[in-house]
Order: structure tokens, then C-alpha cells, then sequence
């Protein structure tokens, strides 16, 4: 048997791969993480299919699920939102997994700063703006900061900034981010990018903590910080300029 994790997506049913969909359709066993994952992705499950839901689970727990279909030789689709490579919590599964000798897969999915920047309707790399988009989060509950991993440092780049976890910690955002970046930088807040419920709180490092007191979001969103998000005036790449000679373009 195997263990196939699957990024799910940042919340649409319809944004997860093909691959991704396939492997559910042929597991008899799915775990899922019932708070967070679309449940319209379970009906995709073959008929008979045991289907967990990880949301009030422990890691303990969770990897009895994992041996007890070692055990019988069934295989797992292990349903996480976003995509695995961040913030997904798999590491520390892989890690047990491997102890039992149980192998795996991981298969990416569509992570949610990519899905909140089409709801945004912008590309978040301009030309001479910023070419570097930095992920990254703030200390919480569930896991602290490295020291040197700061607001501060990554904004002393200038880069776009995509803060998740972090709806909670706005004040910080804005004192932290205003003195390298000004408080008339924008900044873009997206509330359950994808989903019915969608929601978008746009303004200024100045006044976006204003902005949420009126409009409250208390939990899963992204924040963009960064001159990308407002910016029109702008120089063009050479990509598509006609004097700009590459090898796929073949002219003279």
C-alpha cells in the first residue's frame, strides 16, 4: 500500500489536479482535514470508501489510520488544502510513515497565495518593481518563528510580501512593515480565496487596520504587502518586445 498526499487546493473542489482527483477516486481510504478541505471532493471516493475526517485528530491518532491500512494493504489519499510544500504539517508525518517502513507519494496542489492573487486580478512580480515574493507567516500557537526569519528582514528586500496565519496579528504587520515600505504602500487582504464566501479587504498599510475594524476577518487569509499590488505605471519586460531576439521567436 501507499500513503498519497494530496495538496487539495486553497478551497474550490474544481482547483485540485488531475492527478490529484484520480488518486482519491481509487483509495479505500481517505483522511481528510474536515475544517479546512473542500467536502465535495470526498464524493469523488470509490463507493465503500473509508473516509476520516483528521480535523479533531492527533498526530498519534492519525498514524494508526495510517497502520491499520498498512496492515490490510489498502491505500490512503491523505487530503491537505493548499499545497504540501508549505505549512502542510506532512514533514512531521512523512517522518512517522518512514519509521513503519510505509512509503508514500506527494502530490502538489494549487496553494492559496496563488489562488488569492487571481482573486486579486494581479501578477505579483512587476518589472523593476519587485521580482521576488517572499511567503511567510508570523509566531503563533502552533509553532514560533525562527529568530532571524522577521517582517522586518524580509521587508528591508522590498519584495512583495504574502503573510498567511497572520489576520490576527495586523498591528504588527503594520508597525513592523510602515517604516520600510511607507504607510501608503498597499496591501491586499483575501478571505478564503476561492470559496463561496470569498471576501477582499483592500487598502494601505496606513489604514488597513482601520479597514478590518469595520470589516472584521478572523481567520483564514492572506496578506499582501507590497508596490505590486496598486502599481499601473510601469516599464514592459523584453519578453514580448519585438527587438527583444530569443530562440523560440526565430527572427532576424
Amino acid at each position: 500500500m501507499t500513503v498519497h498526499f494530496i495538496g487539495a487546493g486553497p478551497g474550490a473542489a474544481d482547483l485540485i489536479t488531475v492527478r490529484g482527483r484520480d488518486l482519491i477516486a481509487r483509495c479505500p481510504v481517505c483522511l481528510y482535514a474536515g475544517s479546512i478541505v473542500a467536502k465535495e471532493m470526498l464524493d469523488w471516493c470509490p463507493p465503500g470508501a473509508k473516509v476520516v475526517d483528521t480535523a479533531p485528530m492527533s498526530l498519534d491518532e492519525i498514524e494508526q489510520e495510517y497502520v491499520a491500512a498498512h496492515t490490510t494493504g489498502q491505500d490512503v489519499a491523505r487530503l491537505h488544502s493548499g499545497d504540501l510544500s508549505v505549512w502542510s504539517a506532512v514533514a512531521e508525518q512523512i517522518r512517522r510513515l518512514e519509521k513503519h517502513g510505509i512509503p508514500y507519494t506527494l502530490t502538489p496542489g494549487v496553494p492559496s497565495f496563488a489562488a488569492a492573487a487571481a482573486s486579486l486580478g494581479r501578477e505579483l512580480t512587476i518589472p523593476e518593481v519587485a521580482q521576488s515574493l517572499v511567503l511567510t507567516r508570523v509566531s503563533g500557537r502552533a509553532s514560533k518563528m525562527p529568530p532571524k526569519e522577521t517582517l522586518a528582514a524580509f521587508g528591508a528586500t522590498g519584495a512583495t510580501l504574502a503573510i498567511h496565519l497572520a489576520i490576527h496579528a495586523v498591528d504588527q504587520i503594520v508597525e513592523e512593515l510602515s517604516p520600510l515600505y511607507g504607510p501608503d504602500c498597499p496591501v491586499a487582504i483575501v478571505f478564503h480565496a476561492s470559496r463561496p464566501d470569498e471576501r477582499i479587504v483592500r487598502g494601505t498599510l496606513g489604514a488597513i487596520a482601520g479597514e478590518l475594524a469595520a470589516e472584521p476577518i478572523e481567520r483564514t487569509a492572506v496578506i499582501f504587502v507590497g508596490r505590486t499590488l496598486g502599481i499601473g505605471d510601469f516599464r514592459e519586460s523584453s519578453l514580448y518586445d519585438p527587438a527583444y531576439q530569443r530562440r523560440f521567436r526565430g527572427r532576424e
